[in-house]
């Protein structure tokens, strides 16, 4: 006799979900969104997050670095007070986390669980006091580029850019102390987005388990945004011989997901590129400012004409890098609400989680798999990256 698959839902109400990567507080900041506001083509609001079971959501904090050049910590502040702003005025339903136990807490009292992920170094504007004021502020995890390379340390988005000064190892000397920074405040190091040389020499520094918050698997869409198979290992035994090691958040962009989705959005590339170049134009012409919200609806009229992958193209990250890094290392890491292009079929925002794990069960997953991968995996490593920040107890300093 074969046992009886487990009931999906089920297995996801049983579950704490964590996704680790939202832009959502672009619209809080730009648009004056509110959480409980219908979601106005976006992909998460309180009533989705409900839906969708999700626990507990890393808010994303990216400035944009060519518009707010000379403004990134102004910029960085006002998009933390944003969500902080979100969490007090829906302290019904919401509480801002700044621990695996605080979501632990939060999920306990039926309650979502905010929590703040800085995306680009560029914001800490080369300053360690800026750094552990983000810390202070509640920000626990922070992506040691975005797209643009930093003084201290690469990004796979500029790499071939000859304009672009690049480090000669992957991280200056400042980007170790970045690095050893960030372990000792308890500060999740996040490498989504890195060059690879860079990933490697922050794997080498990092003390305690890293984090990807939003990658996909390079062996089934070739960007490099996305991790080669020695990455994904190479993350699982992040954090020393002591270490249970890092996680992998699988991004549900369609052009980190789907080859065919990337090599057609290639092929447009050119005449998406004109078109925002005019609408630029027209912008500079009317008076207007053409912020980054205005290129990316431009770029979405084009990107939707592209099918749309199915959503196994997505669950076949999440297995690929279950069986390359293991089970213990893989995660859900959305882009909601931060991407040009669609989320694969199904996926129109976080209500439609449970698919996932129905998808998972689908597969043969067990519910405590499943219930790793949603979050599990990832609050395992907060709890060790907050263990490594502290001192031992026998009150003898670390070295």
């Amino acid at each position: 006799m074969t046992s009886k698959a487990p009931s999906a839902a089920r297995v996801h109400r049983s579950a704490l979900v964590v996704d680790t990567h939202a832009d959502t507080p672009q619209r809080f900041v730009d648009e004056h969104f509110d959480l409980a506001d219908p979601l106005g083509g976006g992909h998460l609001n309180l009533e989705s997050a409900r839906r969708g079971h999700l626990g507990a959501e890393f808010f994303s904090i990216w400035v944009e670095p060519t518009r707010y050049q000379g403004q990134f910590a102004h910029r960085t502040l006002e998009l933390i007070d944003s969500v902080r702003s979100q969490a007090a005025r829906h302290a019904d339903r919401m509480v801002l986390a700044t621990s695996a136990a605080g979501v632990e807490r939060a999920h306990r009292a039926q309650r979502f669980a905010a929590l703040l992920g800085i995306e680009g170094g560029h914001s800490i504007e080369n300053s360690l006091a800026l750094l552990r004021q983000y810390y202070a502020l509640g920000v626990r995890y922070m992506t040691l580029t975005w797209s643009n390379s930093n003084d201290w340390a690469d990004s796979s988005g500029d790499l071939d850019d000859r304009t672009v000064h690049h480090t000669e190892n992957g991280l200056t000397e400042f980007g170790q102390d970045v690095v050893h920074e960030m372990n000792r405040l308890g500060m999740m190091v996040d490498l989504s987005h890195v060059a690879d040389r860079t990933f490697y020499r922050a794997l080498d520094v990092s003390r305690a388990p890293v984090l990807a918050s939003h990658s996909g698997a390079r062996a089934l869409c070739d960007h490099p945004r996305n991790m080669t198979d020695d990455m994904l290992r190479a993350v699982g035994r992040s954090g020393g011989p002591r270490s249970k090691g890092g996680v992998v958040q699988v991004n549900f962009f369609s052009g980190f997901v789907s080859q065919a989705y990337r090599d057609a959005a290639r092929a447009l590339a050119p005449e998406m590129d004109a078109a925002v170049a005019r609408a630029r134009d027209r912008a500079r012409t009317e008076g207007r400012e053409f912020t980054h919200a205005d290129r990316e609806k431009v770029r979405r009229s084009y990107l939707d004409r592209i099918p749309r992958p199915p959503l196994s193209a997505l669950i076949d990250h999440i297995d690929h890098i279950a069986k390359v890094g293991g089970i213990d290392h893989v995660g859900l890491g959305s882009d909601f609400d931060g991407v040009s292009g669609q989320l694969p079929e199904g996926l129109d925002s976080a209500a439609d989680l449970p698919k996932i794990t129905q998808a998972l069960i689908d597969r043969s997953y067990s519910a405590a798999a499943c219930r790793k991968i949603l979050g599990g995996n990832l609050l395992r490593v907060l709890h060790e990256v907050e263990a490594v920040a502290r001192p031992p107890r026998s009150g003898r300093r670390r070295p």
